[in-house]
């Protein structure tokens, strides 16, 4: 039984929600705010997430980023936002489908179908902590430690922490995470790695000189070694 998490505060609309899909034989877990859809999805990765974006405690569009830093899950946003520029931004964020209420069950549940069938079933890294001999890195909490102290990275840290984690052992251009992390424009700011993966190194390799989990390609790019 595939298992869907739903992210809406709306109690009708989320009660609707979960009995509908789970008369259409989905496992449904329901949550009213972003943290506890955080902390559900950590605990039991959900094979597709149904998000609305006006959350009580934070925007949707952070647990949409929350989530796309450690899974590939498919999101499919739910909202009364229907602006252009909320939807491409949602999307940029790593939503894959954008329904707006007031909407048709029928709708959205053809669209819960579609997504799990393109969904990939190799989700890297698949699990939101990920521990090496020298460090661990909670990506769902936005944590890191080495031993027992815990380290504190930046959000320009973590996206290029991130960005390396979803794709173990490959090779990744330099260009490709310029673009990711800092937007279109930027793939040319090759001394902007240079800076910021040095400090990665300094707060999480044992010996930051010899790295042996952020490695580098000299004039290629980077990857991330378990």
């Amino acid at each position: 039984m595939q298992r869907l998490l739903i992210v809406e505060d709306e109690p009708a609309l989320r009660r609707a929600l979960t009995i509908n899909l789970k008369a259409r034989h989905y496992e449904v877990e329901a949550v009213a705010t972003g943290s506890a859809a955080l902390k559900a999805a950590a605990g039991v990765t959900p094979d597709l997430a149904i998000i609305d974006l006006g959350l009580p405690d934070m925007d949707g569009v952070e647990v949409i980023a929350g989530l796309r830093g450690w899974s590939s899950v498919p999101i499919i946003v739910l909202s009364a936002r229907d602006s252009q520029s909320q939807k491409v931004r949602a999307l940029d964020a790593g939503a894959d489908d954008y329904v707006t209420k007031p909407f048709g069950m029928d709708e959205l549940v053809a669209r819960v179908r579609a997504a799990l069938r393109r969904a990939d079933t190799h989700e890297l890294p698949g699990e939101p902590v990920v521990t090496t001999s020298a460090f661990t890195l909670d990506l769902a909490a936005k944590r890191a430690r080495r031993g027992d102290l815990e380290v504190r990275l930046t959000p320009t840290e973590w996206h290029l922490v991130e960005a390396l984690l979803r794709r173990p052992g490959t090779l990744v251009s330099g260009a490709q995470l310029l673009a990711e992390v800092w937007g279109p424009g930027y793939e040319k700011e090759i001394n902007y790695l240079r800076v910021y993966f040095a400090q990665l190194r300094r707060k999480l390799e044992d010996e930051p000189s010899h790295p042996r989990h952020f490695i580098t390609e000299p004039g290629i790019g980077y990857r991330f070694e378990p």
